[in-house]
């Protein structure tokens, strides 16, 4: 089959039988339509493709593919780092507002892949750049979210925030979150946030439990880049995650920096794909409550 993905890697967690035999069709799959299928090393061997090191991906790197769940779809635009390898998900985890391939239909759903007939669709990514008193810079790129949250104790965070280098508020609570569109629907959404569609560049600033109920989320434009920093109280900890990960440890004398990065992130869907159909189905919505009163007194 003449492709543009001559080159594929997949990633999954292999141990899990949940992900293991949709990574074992897929690769099969795909090697009989003449695409070169590269996996981590241990993977490769059970699955018997080419091995590639997952860390250093580059520009030769067609198309990656996640099996899992949305925690996969991350740790696979991680591994994309600066070069914008295009995904697509499997879905084999619990929600999915990422992995939008159903096991039911994936082979089907590569095909047309493979053969051309699918949309592209470009993801907003976030860069955090801690810079720390020490002069030390730590930075990283952030797919869902970046969250200042507070690290082994239980006292609040004192902490400031500006957008654009105006000055906005002094919080008390229990950490930041500052998400991407793609990110709405994780985090964010737990702690109260908007849904924001993917299409949209714009940024959601969600403080975490406040002290006070003014304290609200703000939808802002992504080009405003946000700077945080934590103010001096007894027994501060406080630390930075990005994607779920831990970046640094975060003190009073650090500085926070979130920006729109310019390395975007692309998602493949096949035929079909509907945004909205995703989130009625994880979040059942579009249910007539009035059959399920009825049902219900049955």
């Amino acid at each position: 089959m003449n492709t543009e993905f001559k080159n594929v890697v997949l990633i999954g967690l292999y141990s899990d039988p949940r992900v293991a035999e949709p990574m074992r069709l897929v690769a099969g799959h795909l090697a009989k339509n003449g695409v070169r299928v590269l996996a981590e090393p241990e993977v490769a061997a059970e699955l018997g493709v080419a091995a590639i090191d997952p860390g250093a991906l580059t520009n030769e790197t067609d198309l990656i593919v996640a099996v899992g769940g949305d925690g996969t779809m991350l740790h696979a635009a991680s591994l994309a780092g600066d070069i914008d390898i295009p995904l697509v998900g499997v879905n084999r985890g619990r929600l999915g507002f990422l992995t939008d391939v159903s096991p039911i239909d994936m082979l089907a759903s590569f095909d047309e892949i493979l053969s051309g007939n699918f949309t592209r669709e470009s993801r907003l990514r976030l860069r955090a750049t801690l810079s720390q008193a020490d002069g030390t810079k730590k930075s990283a790129l952030a797919l869902n979210d970046i969250v200042l949250q507070r690290r082994d104790t239980g006292r609040m965070l004192d902490f400031e925030t500006r957008i654009a280098g105006q000055y906005v508020n002094t919080h008390m609570g229990d950490g930041l979150i500052v998400a991407t569109p793609t990110g709405s629907t994780a985090y964010a959404l737990a702690c109260g946030g908007p849904i924001i569609d993917p299409r949209l560049d714009a940024l959601v600033v969600i403080p975490i439990c406040p002290h006070t109920l003014s304290d609200r989320p703000l939808v802002i434009p992504a080009g405003q880049p946000i700077e945080v920093t934590l103010l001096q109280r007894d027994n501060t900890s406080a630390e930075v995650s990005i994607d779920g990960h831990s970046l640094a440890e975060f003190r009073p004398d650090d500085r926070l920096l979130i920006a729109e990065s310019s390395r975007r992130i692309t998602l493949i869907h096949p035929p079909g794909y509907d945004y909205y159909e995703i989130l009625r189905s994880k979040l059942n919505w579009g249910r007539d409550s009035r059959t399920q009163r009825q049902q219900s007194d049955i």
